[in-house]
């Protein structure tokens, strides 16, 4: 490559780069300015909207109807048209109530927010959330959503609230890393009933969200088994792929009813698998599975936690009894929802 061309393309590079440097430049002063004026409304999971807390600018529409007023308003004058001063004042009072009812059509709703749900890293979270409208008139055209981190307009979910009633609203996140993390600010709004003004108002909830680490895919095979403390002997074995395990295994015909996992059975009927898990008791009196921090090999901390997490949804898939080993934490080995609830909770917050 000779050097014309060669500064050539620096050149070009650098004018591509320009742009996209700026831009992440007001991306930033956006974000912290937006943080900070978040920080400084009180945080509350229930919030009855009052004029204080609603804002209303012109939108598009809004701005191109006063743009448009204007020159009606200067031919009017310049031709001495009776019928345009009438068309130009019709249209501004139009615009003057649409104003008002715009801000009467948000003022009075009191929203809830129902305790968010624990997701993994990654995954999208729904907020539930409800609107009450005490008064006797409908609300029409009313949107809520997640205000997003680089400032991008929010993905708004719409809805009406009837008189003296209630609705219910779903938005999604996309949870962050693990950890316990406060919900990001909503946002409500209307564009009720012409569209020419933006009503709005910025929600901060309390509420906390718990989120687990993200499980490793596919999920490894299970660890080896150990025999229990009271020196009772037995055979090491490890899970498959498959997700077979010594203690519990595919159900095979003349497998007695009671060895059945029926909880198990249940659950991947509602998942639309139709598997059946026979527990092998002989087996499993004498084995107990712990999945330990120290047996996830030699990869970093965060991966550490993946695996553990992608072991302790397979062990509960299984029905095993299952113990979990952290540093500075240890489970003793069980099952059911709510051990698998303590593990991975144990796996959020280390």
């Amino acid at each position: 490559m000779n050097p014309k061309t060669l500064l050539h393309w620096a050149k070009t590079k650098a004018r591509s780069a320009a742009p996209s440097t700026q831009y992440r430049w007001w991306v930033t002063l956006r974000r912290r300015l937006q943080n900070w004026l978040h920080q400084r409304l009180p945080a509350s999971d229930t919030l009855t909207l009052s004029q204080r807390r609603v804002y209303i600018l012109p939108t598009r529409a809004g701005w191109m109807l006063l743009l448009t007023l204007l020159l009606l308003l200067l031919a009017s004058i310049n031709y001495q048209l009776n019928l345009g001063y009438l068309l130009t004042f019709l249209l501004a009072g139009s615009a003057a109530v649409g104003m008002y009812i715009c801000q009467r059509n948000l003022c009075g709703l009191t929203l809830h927010l129902d305790p968010p749900l624990p997701a993994h890293a990654g995954q999208a979270l729904t907020l539930a959330l409800h609107l009450h409208n005490p008064q006797r008139r409908t609300r029409f055209g009313i949107g809520l959503g997640v205000i997003n981190a680089d400032a991008a307009p929010p993905a708004l979910a719409w809805t009406d609230v009837p008189a003296q009633g209630s609705a219910n609203v779903q938005a999604s996140w996309r949870a962050p890393q693990r950890g316990r993390h406060p919900l990001p600010a909503l946002m409500v709004q209307t564009l009720f009933p012409l569209g020419t003004f933006r009503v709005w108002a910025v929600w901060r909830t309390a509420a906390l969200v718990l989120v687990y680490p993200s499980p490793e895919l596919p999920a490894p095979p299970l660890p080896l088994v150990q025999p229990h403390a009271d020196g009772s002997s037995s055979t090491h074995a490890s899970s498959s792929s498959s997700g077979e395990f010594d203690g519990v295994r595919a159900y095979r015909r003349g497998d007695p009813q009671k060895t059945v996992v029926w909880k198990k059975a249940a659950q991947a009927f509602a998942a639309g698998r139709n598997e059946l898990v026979s527990r092998d008791t002989l087996v499993s009196q004498h084995q107990q599975l712990w999945l330990d921090h120290a047996h996830c090999g030699a990869a970093p901390f965060e991966a550490r936690l993946s695996r553990l997490c992608a072991w302790v949804l397979l062990a509960e898939r299984l029905g095993l009894d299952y113990g979990l080993r952290l540093p500075g934490c240890e489970i003793a080995p069980s099952q059911g929802p709510a051990h698998c609830a303590r593990c991975l909770e144990a796996l959020a917050l280390c």
